[in-house]
């Protein structure tokens, strides 16, 4: 449900951002990896949102990709270095990445990036059926990509995890038997197994499991002073979507149909703690975080 919508609080709201340090009429340019795969739709269309929310307390600003496609360790190194060729992307979070890039913490995604769907090979759809707890799960290997906030998760409950240099060779990883399991967000899942289906007929999706971890997804910017503006200027716009319920607008979009399809009320749910979670959190705003209780899903067994 969006939080009540009031125009004049709204105005108060964003005249009071004018009085903030740092905002200026300058003009903005964000810049974000390229990726050759549709993972990030969602994410830079809120973005472009929420920079189109803030045009008049800011400026107009150009939201483009990068010219060159970027995997995570590159887009990392490029974001480090000043003058890089993006200045943002958005990216599950860790106390490492908080420490070195600037964070808006708010769940681009609302959390769902926490539920997760297990891409396994057919004809091993039998072993998954008799998973039922934790301890089930780690006789089987998980495969993540390297690096991944996710590895760290999953070993800390006793998972084994292989790890991958490349996202598309995951999936060959997998089809390989290098690990039994390729964890993935609600909607990642429901997605690749479509966009991978030519390419890995024997791939499925496990119909059963569900497995949690508290995980957000944030945009992250440089720790520089045209960093801290574009942090500035895109937490004021997600509030904003937040409050006239543009952001769960968005997330239906783009995510209702996957969550449907995830058949939630009869996955076993299997919970696991994310240990390196950063205190800062905002775990106490629930307007922040997708619930499927509160979303009209039946009790998950």
């Amino acid at each position: 449900m969006p939080l009540p919508f009031h125009p004049a609080a709204t105005a108060r709201f964003l005249l009071a951002l004018l009085t903030l340090p740092g905002i200026c009429a300058a003009a903005c340019n964000a810049v974000y990896p390229l990726t050759l795969d549709s993972r990030y739709d969602y994410d830079w269309e809120v973005l472009r949102t929420a920079l189109e929310k803030t045009a008049a307390p800011y400026a107009p600003c150009t939201l483009r990709a990068s010219k060159v496609s970027m995997e995570e360790s590159r887009a990392n190194g490029e974001l480090a270095a000043a003058g890089g060729r993006i200045n943002v992307f958005s990216r599950s979070t860790t106390l490492a990445l908080e420490r070195q890039f600037l964070p808006v913490r708010i769940p681009v995604d609302k959390g769902l990036l926490g539920y997760r769907l297990l891409l396994v090979r057919a004809a091993d759809l039998p072993r998954f059926a008799e998973v039922r707890t934790l301890q089930d799960l780690r006789a089987l290997r998980a495969g993540q990509g390297s690096n991944w906030a996710d590895v760290a998760i999953l070993r800390a409950a006793g998972i084994p995890v292989v790890e991958g240099n490349s996202y598309d060779g995951l999936f060959s990883m997998l089809m390989a038997r290098r690990f039994d399991y390729f964890s993935r967000a609600l909607d990642e899942a429901l997605r690749e197994i479509d966009e991978h289906r030519a390419s890995h007929p024997q791939m499925a999706l496990e119909p059963g499991l569900l497995l949690y971890y508290p995980l957000p997804r944030y945009f992250f910017v440089r720790r520089d002073a045209e960093g801290r503006q574009l942090a500035q200027r895109i937490a004021a716009g997600l509030e904003i979507m937040i409050r006239d319920g543009t952001l769960d607008q968005l997330f239906q979009r783009y995510k209702g149909k996957s969550i449907d399809q995830a058949d939630l009320p009869h996955r076993r749910l299997i919970k696991i703690d994310n240990p390196g979670l950063p205190p800062e959190t905002p775990l106490s705003r629930s307007e922040l975080w997708y619930n499927p209780l509160k979303s009209g899903v039946p009790a998950l067994r």
